[in-house]
């Protein structure tokens, strides 16, 4: 129902443009679960990457973190959905990984952002995603899945900054409609040991990053470099 809902949704509020490398296509098999891994920017990303991956016929279980499953209605969707909460910080925090595990033996996808927390900048330009935590590289060593990067860019154009300018930027958004892509890269197995996968990981949301700003003809961020906060 949530991708449906994205899908339904988004035209309303940004023009959306997706590409994929060639092999791509190979995250739709249904006997394979993969763990899609995204970069994260702002509050309207899950919106962008899922109604992205349903052009690919993709409705993945999404690891989210477990403040939303307090939203009400919200939280009902998630829960009925069988969406993932992940209690960071906690002794419930494994049970995330586990779930996941479940999803991807049943052959489902599941989608998962490898830096687990929203960028603390107030401007809404791109920059390179920041470092992941090491779920996504943990979830591969325990299951064996492939890992499909994904990169978006122009999510902020929709909401980020200051609660006041993301309410701004959420109202009228229907009006101004910005370019949004999301980039789908293929499929990849990590190295056994966590520390190199995690790099790995980020090294392949990265490149799908870049892809999806040069679609767009953004000025971006790269790695290394200091933005003001």
């Amino acid at each position: 129902m949530l991708s449906r809902i994205a899908a339904a949704v988004l035209p309303a509020v940004g023009r959306l443009t997706v590409t994929a490398d060639a092999d791509a296509d190979a995250v739709a098999r249904p006997a394979a679960g993969s763990i899609i891994v995204a970069n994260h920017t702002s509050l309207a990303d899950p919106v962008v990457v899922v109604a992205a991956l349903r052009r690919y016929g993709i409705d993945p279980v999404i690891l989210a973190t477990g403040g939303l499953w307090r939203v009400p209605l919200l939280g009902a969707a998630l829960r009925r959905e069988g969406h993932i909460a992940v209690h960071r910080g906690t002794a419930r925090a494994r049970e995330s990984l586990d779930a996941a595990a479940a999803v991807l033996a049943a052959g489902h996808s599941v989608l998962i952002y490898g830096e687990g927390r929203l960028p603390g900048r107030l401007d809404a330009g791109e920059s390179a995603p920041g470092p992941f935590r090491s779920g996504p590289a943990r979830l591969a060593a325990a299951t064996g899945a492939p890992l499909v990067p994904v990169g978006q860019a122009g999510a902020r154009r929709l909401c980020s900054g200051s609660r006041g300018k993301q309410l701004a930027g959420a109202v009228t958004a229907p009006l101004r409609r910005p370019r949004l892509h999301v980039h789908i890269g293929a499929p990849l197995h990590l190295p056994d040991r966590v520390p190199q996968a995690t790099d790995r990981a980020r090294s392949a949301v990265t490149a799908a990053w870049r892809t999806a700003v040069l679609a767009l003809s953004e000025p971006a961020q790269e790695p290394g470099r200091a933005r003001d906060r």
